[in-house]
């Protein structure tokens, strides 16, 4: 049996005033995604425990059937293992966005998608300005996304654990920055390379008078630390071989972790810009070698981050056509599948960041009895009766015989 998720990162929302009081998902058109739920079931799950914050490093993990509350060592680990960079038993990851800060507030983490090139400019200089200090290493990711790594000189050497504080850029979207700077255990340390980055990203002219026309970057924005995780391979967990096809290094690390192959695909820009259809064209070529796939698509939860409310339903509408539709009908053809789609978290389009809370999930597929539900939302899902308090409860059951 072959076996798909599809992931429309934090598409479940709020009703909005502009789609008169509809969510986005309600107002999008997405005949493919309510296929699904009228040829199956529909449910509820909550993928991020109350006590851990929001966001696609907890939401994934539980999708893909690992309590966070068990696995989870931080975001940034998972990223440095996309990046294919080994961590010691020490050592650290965190995340290092470049970001815009103006007047004290966030005005852009991403800094208007800094171009790769300014980036690779700036991580020169980053790494230059440490260089006395061999514990730290600056690796370059995709435009904002970057990586820092603090390698222990000794096992006694541990500036962080769990008492470390540090909160994600992008939910400080438009917000003041003094109350969410690094704290705890190694938060000074963290704080300093932050401050002494606003010097360094001035000598930059590519950042300083950018060809794009954005604002400049204007300092490194450091969190999502961790240790190296522990993570079960998921063909001794679930007997199935595995693939995954995203834009984000957050889930190409946590595939890799995990054992899977993890594909590339040209013009998959991991925003609205992406391209849908090469994604559910490496959907179907890539079903061919693996028992299942994960298409992830980050544009929904950026659109959101954003407050484009448009872009959003728009994004929606993309993957129902170009890849839930066309997969669906190759796996129909194909023989013996099940089709699950779920987002990994909210993300409220209101307050431009994660949220914790209920998401809904469809299946459809070989041995699943219909509801009698028809149409892929949140208002209709909170309606099912069928609910998973915990969301790494899912993959178990969309692999079994879908009874709670």
């Amino acid at each position: 049996m072959k076996y798909v998720l599809v992931i429309p990162d934090g598409c479940a929302d709020e009703p909005q005033d502009a789609f008169g009081g509809k969510t986005p998902l309600q107002a999008a058109r997405v005949p493919r995604m309510d296929a699904i739920v009228s040829q199956g079931i529909l449910g509820r799950t909550d993928t991020v425990p109350a006590s851990m914050p929001s966001g696609s490093d907890v939401g994934t993990m539980s999708l893909f059937g690992y309590d966070p509350l068990v696995y989870h060592t931080g975001r940034a680990p998972l990223e440095a293992a996309a990046q294919g960079i080994e961590l010691g038993p020490h050592d650290w990851a965190i995340r290092c966005n470049f970001v815009t800060i103006t007047d004290g507030n966030m005005a852009s983490f991403t800094a208007s998608q800094l171009p790769n090139d300014v980036g690779a400019e700036l991580i020169e200089l980053l790494q230059e300005a440490t260089a006395n200090d061999p514990q730290w290493e600056f690796h370059q990711g995709v435009s904002y996304r970057n990586l820092l790594i603090y390698r222990a000189q000794n096992p006694e050497d541990q500036p962080f654990d769990a008492r470390t504080s540090t909160t994600p850029p992008h939910d400080l979207t438009d917000q003041p920055i003094a109350e969410a700077l690094p704290a705890g255990r190694g938060g000074e340390l963290l704080l300093d390379l932050m401050q002494r980055s606003r010097k360094l990203f001035l000598k930059s002219e590519k950042n300083q008078n950018r060809a794009d026309g954005q604002p400049a970057a204007t300092q490194i924005w450091l969190w999502g630390q961790g240790s190296r995780p522990a993570l079960k391979p998921f063909l001794e967990q679930f007997g199935k071989t595995g693939a995954v096809i995203t834009a984000v290094d957050l889930l190409r690390g946590l595939g890799k972790l995990l054992g899977w192959d993890v594909i590339e695909v040209e013009g998959a820009t991991g925003y609205t810009d992406t391209d849908y259809a090469a994604k559910g064209r490496a959907a179907i070529e890539t079903l061919q070698k693996s028992d299942f796939v994960v298409v992830h698509v980050e544009a929904t939860d950026e659109a959101s981050h954003e407050g484009e409310a448009e872009e959003k339903v728009k994004a929606l509408e993309r993957i129902d056509e170009h890849i839930v539709g066309p997969v669906h009908d190759y796996l129909k053809e194909q023989g013996d599948y099940r089709i699950l789609v779920c987002p990994d978290h909210p993300t409220f389009l209101r307050t431009k960041t994660h949220s914790h809370g209920y998401v809904p999930f469809a299946i459809c597929g070989t041995r699943v009895r219909p509801d009698q539900a028809n149409s892929y939302d949140e208002v209709t899902a909170a309606d099912s009766n069928l609910l998973l308090p915990k969301g790494h409860q899912l993959m178990p059951f969309f692999f079994g015989t879908l009874t709670k």
